[in-house]
């Protein structure tokens, strides 16, 4: 009989436990969607967070879409902090601002951190405003592509790729073989192209002319400091800055509530996003992937990616 109350007691508190942290999971999970502030009353700015390189977007539009429906938010700031990443979610990213831009319902403004290059900046041009330091890293108007060939170390050691294909260029970028020229040229084609996509979307997003864009779209990195003298930047500041003159932009008077991005702990969250920033990675190193990206020689332990 002992045995058993004692049985029935260590289920009971095991079962206690378990509650206790599905609760705590669920309030986790609350506070990190609503960040700080979110609930509060008055005129609200939100803060979004691009960190790193950018190899996905829905995250991002997630957030975007849920402040364009929230009333409360008069303005939503862009905090980049990013040295670019693939075409493809650079670009919907971008879409998305341009959407709630046309809504006119509410202002959109990039703060750009430490570096804010490449695809960064390529987001970032499509904000009302642009605030960054004047030792911010941006610019870097281009597309990169790479690629490995591996033909003579695998000569030295005795390996021989065999690839069979149902077309001339399906195995394009093949590390087993070199290029011909004319793959070097439809590659080149391809990444002009996407350049010049590039080029429209900063001319559209900061009403420019083409003769201002062209001149410095060759890839180039540039300060925040030569940024605002090229009309690629409108206010030199830091977060704080841009807060302020977001404030400024909707009318909000006195101190505004910000809400703050709070970053959720989950494990398998982290194991996705790490996972899938090693494939497409490693495919960007065999050369599948464009990349509107900057990065400095010299090697990983170096290189800003």
């Amino acid at each position: 009989m002992k045995r058993k109350r004692v049985l029935m007691g260590v289920v009971a508190i095991s079962g206690l436990l378990v509650l206790f942290f599905i609760l705590f999971f669920m309030i986790g999970q609350v506070t990190s969607r609503s960040g700080s502030g979110r609930f509060a009353f008055g005129d609200k700015i939100a803060v979004i967070e691009i960190r790193g390189v950018i190899t996905q977007s829905f995250g991002i539009i997630e957030e975007l879409r849920q402040y364009d429906e929230d009333a409360g938010v008069k303005a939503i700031i862009l905090r980049i902090d990013s040295p670019g990443g693939g075409v493809g979610p650079s670009q919907e990213i971008y879409r998305e601002i341009q959407k709630i831009r046309s809504s006119q319902k509410k202002k959109i403004i990039t703060s750009m951190g430490s570096v804010a290059a490449s695809g960064g900046y390529y987001i970032a041009s499509a904000s009302d405003f642009i605030v960054a330091n004047p030792g911010t890293i941006t610019g870097s108007i281009g597309v990169l592509m790479e690629f490995t060939n591996i033909e003579e170390l695998f000569k030295k050691i005795g390996i021989k790729g065999v690839v069979l294909k149902s077309g001339e260029h399906k195995d394009l970028g093949s590390p087993f073989r070199e290029m011909t020229p004319e793959e070097k040229k439809l590659i080149q084609s391809v990444i002009d192209n996407v350049h010049q996509q590039f080029i429209q979307a900063v001319m559209e997003g900061r009403k420019l002319d083409r003769s201002k864009v062209e001149p410095v779209a060759d890839g180039r990195i540039m300060t925040g400091e030569q940024a605002k003298q090229l009309g690629l930047v409108d206010q030199l500041g830091n977060l704080q800055d841009a807060i302020d003159t977001a404030a400024r932009m909707v009318g909000i008077e006195g101190k505004p509530v910000v809400i703050y991005p709070k970053r959720k702990f989950s494990l398998f969250d982290l194991l996705i996003e790490g996972m899938t920033e090693a494939v497409l990675k490693a495919l960007g190193e065999r050369g599948f992937q464009f990349n509107y990206r900057f990065s400095l020689p010299g090697g990983e332990a170096k290189a800003i990616r």
